[in-house]
Protein backbone atom coordinates (compact mmCIF):
# COMPACT_ATOMS: atom_id res chain seq x y z
CA UNK A 1 0.00 0.00 0.00
CA UNK A 2 1.62 3.42 -0.63
CA UNK A 3 1.91 6.00 1.69
CA UNK A 4 -0.22 8.92 0.46
CA UNK A 5 -0.98 12.73 1.19
CA UNK A 6 -3.79 15.15 0.36
CA UNK A 7 -3.15 18.74 -0.80
CA UNK A 8 -5.53 21.10 -0.75
CA UNK A 9 -5.31 24.05 -3.44
CA UNK A 10 -6.81 27.72 -3.21
CA UNK A 11 -9.57 26.84 -1.71
CA UNK A 12 -9.51 30.47 -0.29
CA UNK A 13 -12.06 33.49 -0.25
CA UNK A 14 -10.85 34.99 -3.11
CA UNK A 15 -11.15 31.47 -5.20
CA UNK A 16 -14.34 30.46 -3.58
CA UNK A 17 -16.45 33.29 -1.95
CA UNK A 18 -19.31 35.35 -3.69
CA UNK A 19 -17.36 38.39 -2.89
CA UNK A 20 -14.09 36.91 -3.95
CA UNK A 21 -11.47 39.08 -6.30
CA UNK A 22 -11.37 35.89 -8.67
CA UNK A 23 -14.02 33.33 -7.67
CA UNK A 24 -15.09 30.56 -9.18
CA UNK A 25 -18.33 31.00 -7.73
CA UNK A 26 -20.88 28.04 -6.91
CA UNK A 27 -18.86 25.74 -8.42
CA UNK A 28 -16.06 25.79 -5.21
CA UNK A 29 -18.78 26.47 -3.06
CA UNK A 30 -20.33 23.56 -4.21
CA UNK A 31 -17.28 21.48 -3.10
CA UNK A 32 -17.03 22.79 0.21
CA UNK A 33 -18.63 19.89 2.25
CA UNK A 34 -16.65 17.13 0.25
CA UNK A 35 -13.06 19.48 0.46
CA UNK A 36 -13.96 19.14 4.26
CA UNK A 37 -14.77 15.47 4.50
CA UNK A 38 -11.72 14.13 2.56
CA UNK A 39 -9.25 16.48 4.09
CA UNK A 40 -10.38 15.43 7.32
CA UNK A 41 -10.11 11.70 6.98
CA UNK A 42 -6.65 12.47 6.05
CA UNK A 43 -6.31 14.11 9.50
CA UNK A 44 -8.04 11.31 11.06
CA UNK A 45 -5.72 8.79 9.56
CA UNK A 46 -2.97 11.07 10.92
CA UNK A 47 -1.50 11.09 6.73
CA UNK A 48 0.29 13.84 5.59
CA UNK A 49 -2.05 17.05 5.18
CA UNK A 50 -0.66 20.10 2.74
CA UNK A 51 -2.44 23.27 2.63
CA UNK A 52 -0.85 24.63 -0.99
CA UNK A 53 -2.36 28.21 -0.89
CA UNK A 54 -1.74 30.95 -3.24
CA UNK A 55 0.03 34.11 -2.08
CA UNK A 56 0.78 37.66 -3.56
CA UNK A 57 2.34 40.87 -3.28
CA UNK A 58 0.36 44.17 -3.81
CA UNK A 59 1.46 45.93 -6.54
CA UNK A 60 3.76 43.15 -7.33
CA UNK A 61 4.02 43.98 -11.50
CA UNK A 62 7.09 41.54 -12.70
CA UNK A 63 4.82 38.61 -11.15
CA UNK A 64 3.58 37.19 -14.65
CA UNK A 65 -0.16 36.84 -13.10
CA UNK A 66 -0.29 40.16 -12.89
CA UNK A 67 -1.13 41.01 -16.02
CA UNK A 68 -3.75 38.38 -16.88
CA UNK A 69 -5.62 38.35 -13.62
CA UNK A 70 -6.82 41.26 -10.68
CA UNK A 71 -5.07 41.15 -8.02
CA UNK A 72 -5.94 37.89 -5.72
CA UNK A 73 -4.78 35.74 -2.75
CA UNK A 74 -3.02 39.46 -1.53
CA UNK A 75 -0.48 38.70 1.60
CA UNK A 76 -2.55 39.50 5.24
CA UNK A 77 -5.45 39.59 3.37
CA UNK A 78 -9.37 37.58 4.02
CA UNK A 79 -9.08 36.70 0.53
CA UNK A 80 -6.31 34.69 1.15
CA UNK A 81 -7.95 32.75 4.37
CA UNK A 82 -9.11 29.66 3.52
CA UNK A 83 -12.68 29.45 2.80
CA UNK A 84 -15.91 28.52 4.82
CA UNK A 85 -14.94 24.90 7.21
CA UNK A 86 -12.41 24.74 6.21
CA UNK A 87 -10.21 27.09 7.74
CA UNK A 88 -12.03 25.71 11.20
CA UNK A 89 -10.04 22.64 10.30
CA UNK A 90 -6.88 23.67 9.23
CA UNK A 91 -6.92 25.69 12.62
CA UNK A 92 -8.15 23.03 14.25
CA UNK A 93 -4.79 20.90 13.73
CA UNK A 94 -2.32 22.97 12.07
CA UNK A 95 -0.24 22.31 14.97
CA UNK A 96 -0.43 18.75 14.14
CA UNK A 97 3.34 17.57 12.61
CA UNK A 98 1.10 16.31 10.04
CA UNK A 99 -0.60 18.80 8.53
CA UNK A 100 1.81 21.55 6.37
CA UNK A 101 0.80 25.31 4.77
CA UNK A 102 2.49 26.23 1.75
CA UNK A 103 2.92 29.83 0.54
CA UNK A 104 2.96 28.97 -3.27
CA UNK A 105 3.87 32.16 -5.24
CA UNK A 106 2.87 30.04 -8.58
CA UNK A 107 -0.01 27.85 -10.42
CA UNK A 108 1.98 24.57 -8.74
CA UNK A 109 2.09 23.72 -5.68
CA UNK A 110 5.44 22.19 -6.42
CA UNK A 111 7.27 25.54 -8.50
CA UNK A 112 9.60 27.23 -5.86
CA UNK A 113 8.33 25.30 -2.38
CA UNK A 114 9.60 22.71 -0.72
CA UNK A 115 6.72 20.57 -1.15
CA UNK A 116 8.64 17.44 -3.03
CA UNK A 117 11.29 17.88 -0.07
CA UNK A 118 8.47 17.31 2.67
CA UNK A 119 6.72 14.40 0.41
CA UNK A 120 9.95 12.55 0.13
CA UNK A 121 11.07 12.74 3.57
CA UNK A 122 7.56 11.07 4.48
CA UNK A 123 8.20 8.70 1.45
CA UNK A 124 4.87 9.76 0.24
CA UNK A 125 4.00 8.05 -3.36
CA UNK A 126 0.54 8.67 -3.66
CA UNK A 127 -1.13 12.75 -3.57
CA UNK A 128 -4.77 12.88 -3.82
CA UNK A 129 -5.60 16.49 -5.37
CA UNK A 130 -8.35 18.93 -4.34
CA UNK A 131 -9.20 22.66 -4.50
CA UNK A 132 -9.31 25.24 -7.52
CA UNK A 133 -8.91 25.77 -10.24
CA UNK A 134 -9.12 22.29 -11.72
CA UNK A 135 -7.83 23.84 -14.68
CA UNK A 136 -5.20 26.21 -13.46
CA UNK A 137 -3.47 25.76 -10.04
CA UNK A 138 -4.78 21.42 -9.96
CA UNK A 139 -3.51 20.84 -12.87
CA UNK A 140 -0.30 22.26 -13.23
CA UNK A 141 0.40 20.97 -9.87
CA UNK A 142 -0.68 17.52 -11.45
CA UNK A 143 1.80 17.91 -13.68
CA UNK A 144 4.62 18.75 -11.75
CA UNK A 145 3.56 15.63 -9.95
CA UNK A 146 3.34 13.40 -12.97
CA UNK A 147 6.67 14.81 -14.08
CA UNK A 148 8.11 13.68 -10.21
CA UNK A 149 6.80 10.51 -10.37
CA UNK A 150 4.08 10.26 -7.74
CA UNK A 151 0.92 8.41 -8.45
CA UNK A 152 -2.08 10.87 -8.49
CA UNK A 153 -5.58 10.64 -7.70
CA UNK A 154 -7.84 13.68 -8.22
CA UNK A 155 -11.38 13.56 -6.45
CA UNK A 156 -13.60 15.00 -9.23
CA UNK A 157 -16.11 16.19 -6.65
CA UNK A 158 -13.48 18.35 -5.23
CA UNK A 159 -12.28 20.21 -7.37
CA UNK A 160 -13.42 22.64 -9.56
CA UNK A 161 -13.27 25.96 -11.77
CA UNK A 162 -14.63 29.15 -12.91
CA UNK A 163 -14.51 27.93 -16.61
CA UNK A 164 -16.57 24.51 -16.69
CA UNK A 165 -14.81 23.89 -20.09
CA UNK A 166 -11.70 23.97 -18.86
CA UNK A 167 -12.76 21.87 -15.68
CA UNK A 168 -14.33 19.29 -17.95
CA UNK A 169 -10.72 18.92 -20.10
CA UNK A 170 -8.91 19.21 -17.46
CA UNK A 171 -10.30 16.09 -15.81
CA UNK A 172 -9.55 13.86 -18.88
CA UNK A 173 -6.15 15.32 -19.30
CA UNK A 174 -5.22 14.21 -16.06
CA UNK A 175 -6.70 10.58 -16.60
CA UNK A 176 -5.61 10.32 -20.55
CA UNK A 177 -1.98 12.54 -20.20
CA UNK A 178 -1.07 11.71 -16.25
CA UNK A 179 -2.24 8.35 -16.12
CA UNK A 180 -4.02 10.09 -12.74
CA UNK A 181 -7.11 8.14 -10.82
CA UNK A 182 -10.53 10.28 -11.06
CA UNK A 183 -12.12 9.32 -7.78
CA UNK A 184 -15.80 10.34 -6.72
CA UNK A 185 -17.23 9.53 -3.30
CA UNK A 186 -13.85 7.44 -2.87
CA UNK A 187 -15.25 5.41 -5.70
CA UNK A 188 -12.35 5.03 -8.64
CA UNK A 189 -14.29 6.18 -11.77
CA UNK A 190 -12.97 4.37 -15.36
Amino acid sequence: MRKKAIINIDYTNDFVAKDGALTCGEPGQNIEERICELTNSFIENNDFTVFAIDMHKEGDVFHPETKLFPPHNLQGTMGRELYGKLSELYKNNKDENYVFWIDKTRYSAFAGTDLELKLRERNIEEVHLVGVCTDICVLHTAVDAYNKGFHIVVHEDAVASFNQQGHTWALGHFKDCLNAEIRTGWRKKK
